[in-house]
């Protein structure tokens, strides 16, 4: 039921919904798709982390070392942006902020996305470095990033401009 005073936030969606109801589902909508990413970001970074401590590590040439060095960094970075909104709604809870935790935890994980796109690519790209060569590695990365693009981005994007036409 509809307080008094606050209309529904879009009537032309086909929902009922006052401004806080919808700020209450589209964080709910914002953690199911945080819980995937930030599991899978969390795993793929403790697996980075140990990688240094196997035998063949040492076989690495500086570049492949650099690389697996900015890979970490980014893992890290992808990790703590996913993560971010869990703490800004700790932070900020019951300070009647929803609209904003919304919004900004948008930002996160949209920028988390983009830094997780980097880092499987870059482990695509130093895997088959290592394994076929720094040609099948180079490609392999900028493969990875097209496709990436192209689902992560480039499909939804088309899909919300049909949606509006």
């Amino acid at each position: 039921m509809r307080e008094v005073g606050q209309g529904d936030t879009e009537p032309d969606d086909g929902r009922t919904e006052t401004v806080n109801q919808r700020a209450d589902r589209n964080w709910n909508e914002l953690l199911q798709e945080l819980r995937v990413s930030q599991t899978g970001t969390q795993i793929l970074t403790g697996f980075l982390l140990t990688i240094p401590f196997q035998q063949r590590f040492a076989t690495l040439d500086t570049y492949e070392r650099n690389l697996y060095l900015v890979l970490v960094l980014l893992a890290v970075l992808a990790t703590a942006l996913l993560l971010t909104p869990v703490s800004l709604h700790r932070v900020l809870f019951q300070r009647r902020l929803k609209p904003e935790l919304v919004a900004w935890g948008n930002l996160f994980a949209r920028t988390g996305l983009f830094v997780l796109a980097l880092v499987l690519a870059g482990g695509a790209m130093l895997l088959f470095d290592v394994v076929l060569g720094r040609t099948a590695g180079q490609v392999v990365g900028i493969a990875s990033i097209v496709v990436l693009a192209g689902f992560w981005w480039a499909l939804p994007t088309a899909i919300g401009r049909r949606r509006r036409h």
